[in-house]
Formats: C-alpha cells, structure tokens, sequence
C-alpha cells in the first residue's frame, strides 16, 4: 500500500475517500507529513485568530490530529472543541489534552450542534482542493454567535477557481471586516512541488 502523501490528498473526491485515506495516515501525520514538509500553516491561522482578539469557546474544524489546537492552547486560547470526518485522526487529536470535546463529523452536510454556541472558528488546511468547499461555511455561520471570529485557511491556488472568493463576496451583510492575509504553508526547510504554496486565511466576525 502506497504511503500516504500531499498528493493523494488533494485527489480526494469524496467524503469516503477522505475517510480511508486520513485513516491510513492518522498514525504517522505528525511524525511524517508535518515534520518532513515543514507544515506551518496551523500556527500562522492559530495566530492570526489570536492576534484578532479570538477568544474561546472555539470550534477547530478538520481539526485532524489537533496540530492547530495545540498552537491556540500555546497561546492561551480556550476552551476549544474539535470536529474532522476522521475518527482515527481525532483518537490522536483527543490524546493531545488540548480540546475540551472532540466529534466526527463531515461539515459538508449539517452538524449535531445548537444554533450560535462558538464565539470563534477556526480552520487549517481544511478549505482546499479535495477537502472542503466554500458552501460549509453557511454551517459553520449558523453555530457561531454574532460577533463571532472566523479564522479559515483557503489554498490561495483554489480561492477563486473553487468558489471561495464568490462564496465570501455573497456573504456581505452576514460577515463583516473581511480580511485575507497570505501566509506561507509550509517553513523554509520544505521540498517538493508545493514547497511555495501559500494560503489566505480569512479573518472575519459574523454580523
């Protein structure tokens, strides 16, 4: 069996695949994917929810092994629940001791959860190609209260191609103070074809 890699993962076409493919590479994610490539991007959306005056309770979805969890309780950020369609990957995740709640869950589809219960959101590498697209964010609205902070990282490669930039536009009067900052995906240690990939999180509160 072919490890695991980037590339497959941007092959994913549906929630299935995501499932056996985040299965297969729950055990080594950490110790292989973040380590070897550099992985970055947890810690830039981490601190740019920071940075933004977000506050807990948060909810860190596609939380996967609970690298972006462990960067907000790094920065004092909390309590922070976590969801990913991944049972294995959230077993790693829960071990971590940095979520108060963990729970399976495909965000493209309706979620277990009362209206307006997060004062913030955030996401890591979750919105991109083969993942998740641009019409979960209307779930996730719905579980925020007013005022709420988002921070979602979004390939910036797939912003525009896969709906997100339209997505965000047609939300005007629902969100407020949108802003895109670009960061780097991955450190300067990074091989590979996509060693320069950059990401923009959006930041922004809902109205």
């Amino acid at each position: 069996m072919d490890k695991p890699d980037l590339s497959a993962a941007y092959a994913l076409n549906t929630p299935d695949d995501s499932r056996a493919l985040y299965a297969r590479w729950a055990e080594t994610y950490d110790s292989g994917f973040i380590a070897e490539n550099h992985y970055i991007l947890h810690l830039a959306v981490a601190r740019a929810f920071a940075d933004a005056g977000g506050a807990g309770p948060v909810l860190d979805v596609g939380a996967g092994t609970g690298i972006c969890g462990e960067a907000l309780a790094a920065l004092d950020v909390g309590p922070v629940d976590a969801t990913d369609i991944s049972a294995e990957m959230l077993t790693r995740a829960q071990a971590k001791g940095v979520y108060r709640a963990t729970f399976v869950a495909d965000v493209t589809r309706p979620l277990d959860l009362s209206d307006a219960i997060y004062r913030g959101v955030v996401s890591s590498g979750t919105f991109t190609t083969g993942h998740v697209g641009p019409d979960a964010i209307d779930e996730l609205l719905r579980v925020a209260s007013p005022g709420a902070l988002f921070a979602l990282s979004i390939n910036a490669r797939h912003f525009a191609a896969a709906g997100f930039e339209a997505k965000l536009q047609s939300l005007s009067g629902r969100i407020r103070d949108l802003r895109l900052p670009e960061v780097a995906i991955y450190g300067p240690g990074a091989q590979g074809d996509h060693r320069e990939d950059t990401a923009l999180i959006a930041l922004f509160g809902k109205a």
